[in-house]
């Protein structure tokens, strides 16, 4: 038996609870985790809370992340006593993910854990981390660099914001911070932002094409934000958008495409191939501080996470939520 949090739904109610289950209702997998490590993401919120349909079977064990000790394994990529890291790949949703003791996985949701960092800091990273690593990466694929002009990033004070930041300031970029929480400004400064934004002052409607500020941006909003931020971007700028916390609609025009040869690339971080996983990762080991990292990660014990999810929806949560899952994890 181990400790999990389960999500079920009977008669159109749903419910949350850590329960005890028993290691036979795992789903199907070649590798077993013992999970030490996980995280409390948007997603996660979502699932926990029943506001948006993210689960699509039931009973499910929430947590698109985690960290842990591979106990025994039918994969040959895999033996016991290795130190593994999973994002994505639709656990949480339709496979049973992270936020409990154990999991079982195929052995191709996995990656080896990267040093530097510890199970800790991997979580601390973890999906929201990773995808701001693409979006860099995605940045630098189409050619913007930093004496290309300031770079913006929307959802500044999130997950994914706030590693962006993080990382983009360490490699040269100007950085321009936007936040609906410009009482963060301070925060996103010591991360290396160096001019903070009111998300109020984008997020309602503007022109077509607005002056030219940004070669580059990172978005996490999406709608009116996105529309706006695309249509304010230099000749031959990049938008990487990879979320929609403020909403899936995109209300633009095709001018900053047609006009400015702006580029607007997706980024998919739940199921990108392996080697895109470990190129950001690696990335992150030697452009991420971790003295920084710690500043973004705020730890909660697994039976928190049902709590903190309604603030983390609300946007109350500053950051990397990173929760202690195994009863024995230092």
């Amino acid at each position: 038996m181990f400790r999990g949090l389960l999500i079920d739904k009977q008669d159109g109610q749903q419910t949350a609870a850590v329960r005890m289950l028993d290691e036979a209702s795992l789903p199907e997998g070649d590798v077993t985790v013992r999970v030490a490590w996980s995280t409390l993401n948007y997603k996660d919120a979502l699932a926990i809370t029943g506001r948006s349909p993210v689960v699509r079977k039931f009973p499910m064990v929430p947590g698109i992340d985690f960290a842990g000790t591979v106990e025994s394994s039918t994969d040959p990529a895999w033996k016991p006593g290795d130190a593994v890291v999973l994002n994505g790949w639709g656990v949480g949703e339709a496979h049973w993910g992270g936020l409990a003791e154990r999991a079982r996985v195929p052995g191709r949701f996995l990656i080896p854990l990267q040093a530097p960092f510890t199970p800790r800091q991997a979580m601390g990273i973890g999906t929201a981390g990773y995808t701001a690593a693409l979006c860099v990466l995605a940045l630098e694929r189409h050619g913007v660099t930093p004496d290309k002009g300031p770079v913006v990033v929307t959802g500044a004070a999130g997950g994914v914001g706030s590693v962006a930041v993080a990382m983009l300031a360490r490699l040269g970029y100007e950085v321009a911070a936007v936040t609906g929480r410009v009482q963060e400004s301070d925060f996103l400064t010591r991360l290396g932002a160096r001019h903070i934004i009111d998300r109020a002052d984008i997020a309602q409607p503007g022109k077509p094409l607005e002056k030219e500020r940004w070669a580059g941006a990172v978005d996490v909003a999406g709608g009116q934000v996105l529309a706006n931020v695309c249509a304010a971007m230099r000749y031959r700028g990049v938008v990487t958008a990879c979320g929609l916390a403020a909403g899936m609609g995109f209300p633009a025009t095709v001018a900053p495409f047609i006009l400015r040869g702006v580029t607007l690339a997706g980024i998919d971080s739940v199921m990108a191939p392996t080697a895109d996983r470990l190129a950001a990762w690696s990335r992150l080991a030697t452009d991420l501080d971790t003295a920084l990292l710690e500043q973004l990660m705020h730890d909660i014990a697994l039976d928190d996470a049902i709590a903190v999810a309604p603030d983390l929806l609300a946007g109350q949560v500053r950051g990397r939520v990173v929760v202690r899952v195994g009863a024995d994890t230092p």
